[in-house]
C-alpha cells in the first residue's frame, strides 16, 4: 500500500469514526445537547445570512457585477487562509490551521476542480440573483437529481427504487415550483436555468473534490485556499470579457464604506460556512447535517416570503414542500440503505461541505 493509500485509509477511517470525540461521550447528557443546539443554530446563522447578504449584494440596481462580487469573495477567503495561517503560528496550541505556501504543482493540479469550483459558485450567485431568496429552494433543487444521474453514468452505481421515488418527488416539486412562478409573473427563466447549472456543478465539483484530495493531504483547509486562489485569478479575465469594468467604474458606491463593508461581510461568511459545515457533520453526522440543512432550507423559505410581505399561493408552498420532503425523504432512504450495508458515506448520500454552495453555498 502506498503512501496517498495510506493518507485516504486514515481520512476514510476519521470520516467513519464517531463524530463526538470519546471525552465528549463523558460529558452529561444535557451539556452535549446544549453544544449540539448551539452549532446547529451557528450553522443556521452563517448559511441563513449569508444568503441574505448576496442577495443584496447581487440585486442591486447600481451595479450589475455578480462575478467582480463572486471574485472579491474568493479573494477574502484567500485573505483569511493567510490570517488562520499567522495566527496558527502566534497561537499553535488555540488555532489549528495547516501551513500555507504557494506550490505551483499543486494549483496546476487542483486547475480542473478550480474551473468546476467558479462556474459552480457563478451559476450559484447569478441563480440568486434572478430567482431570489424565496424561490432559491426551489431553483437549487436539482443536487440530488443529479447526484443519482452521474452516480450512474460516472461511477457506474445504481440508485434503488425508493431514492428514485424521492427524486421523483423533488423533480415534481420543481417543475410545479417553476409553474406557479410563471403563473405569478415572476418567473425567470435565467435564473432557472443557472439554478439547474449550478446543481450540476455541485455534483460535479463533490466528484473532482473526491478525486483530488490526496493532493492537498486530505485537507479542506488547504483545498480552499488553493480553489480559491485560483478563482481569483480565473476570475480577473471574466471580469473584462462580461464588461463588469465599465460597470465598476460608473458604479458612484464604489468608494462608499457601507458597500465594501457588505463585501467583506459577504466573503467572511463565505469563508466560515465551509467551518460551521465541518463543525456540525463532527457534532452530529452526516445524514444530520443533511436534514438541519433541508430544515434551513424552509426556514429560509420562510424568512424570505415575510421579509417581502409577498402572498405566495397553497400551489408554491407546496412545491417548496415536494422538493424539502423528497430531500429528507432521500436522506432518511439512503441512511436505511447505509445501515443494512454497512458501508462508508458516498457522494450520493451526503452533501458536499459547502464552501459556497449557500452563498449565493
Amino acid at each position: 500500500m502506498n503512501r496517498s493509500q495510506l493518507k485516504r485509509s486514515r481520512i476514510l477511517r476519521m470520516a467513519l469514526s464517531d463524530p463526538m470525540h470519546q471525552e465528549d461521550k463523558d460529558e452529561p447528557f444535557v451539556l452535549r445537547a446544549v453544544k449540539i443546539a448551539m452549532v446547529v443554530a451557528l450553522y443556521w446563522f452563517i448559511s441563513i445570512t449569508m444568503v441574505f447578504l448576496n442577495n443584496a449584494l447581487l440585486d442591486s440596481r447600481e451595479l450589475d457585477a455578480p462575478i467582480f462580487v463572486t471574485f472579491f469573495q474568493c479573494v477574502v477567503s484567500v485573505g483569511l487562509c493567510w490570517v488562520m495561517h499567522f495566527l496558527s503560528k502566534l497561537c499553535p496550541g488555540r488555532v489549528d490551521f495547516p501551513s500555507l505556501k504557494l506550490d505551483l504543482r499543486v494549483s496546476r493540479e487542483l486547475l480542473p476542480l478550480s474551473l468546476v469550483f467558479i462556474s459552480m459558485i457563478t451559476f450559484n450567485n447569478l441563480c440568486l440573483k434572478h430567482v431570489g431568496v424565496a424561490f432559491y429552494t426551489v431553483g437549487r433543487s436539482l443536487t440530488t437529481v443529479f447526484n443519482v444521474i452521474l452516480s450512474y453514468f460516472v461511477l457506474k452505481q445504481t440508485t434503488s427504487l425508493y431514492a428514485l421515488m424521492c427524486c421523483g418527488i423533488i423533480l415534481g416539486g420543481f417543475w410545479l415550483g417553476v409553474d406557479q412562478e410563471g403563473v405569478a409573473g415572476s418567473l425567470s427563466w435565467t435564473g432557472v436555468v443557472f439554478g439547474v447549472l449550478a446543481s450540476l456543478c455541485v455534483c460535479l465539483n463533490a466528484i473532482f473534490t473526491k478525486k483530488v484530495m490526496p493532493v492537498v493531504d486530505g485537507n479542506l483547509w488547504k483545498l480552499s485556499y488553493y480553489n480559491n486562489l485560483n478563482a481569483s485569478v480565473l476570475f480577473l479575465p471574466l471580469i473584462v470579457v462580461f464588461g463588469e469594468v465599465g460597470n465598476l467604474i460608473n458604479f458612484t458606491g464604489l468608494t462608499h464604506f457601507h458597500f465594501w463593508g457588505m463585501m467583506i461581510l459577504g466573503g467572511i461568511f463565505g469563508f466560515a460556512i465551509g467551518y460551521v459545515t465541518g463543525l456540525q457533520i463532527k457534532f452530529t453526522s452526516p445524514l444530520t447535517h443533511n436534514v438541519s440543512g433541508t430544515a434551513k432550507a424552509c426556514a429560509q423559505t420562510v424568512m424570505a416570503v415575510t421579509y417581502q410581505a409577498s402572498s405566495k399561493s397553497v400551489l408554491w408552498w407546496t412545491s417548496n414542500l415536494m422538493v424539502l420532503t423528497g430531500s429528507f425523504a432521500y436522506t432518511w432512504v439512503k441512511g436505511l440503505e447505509m445501515k443494512k450495508i454497512k458501508a462508508p458515506v458516498d457522494t450520493e448520500s451526503t452533501t458536499p461541505l459547502k464552501t459556497k454552495d449557500d452563498s449565493g453555498v
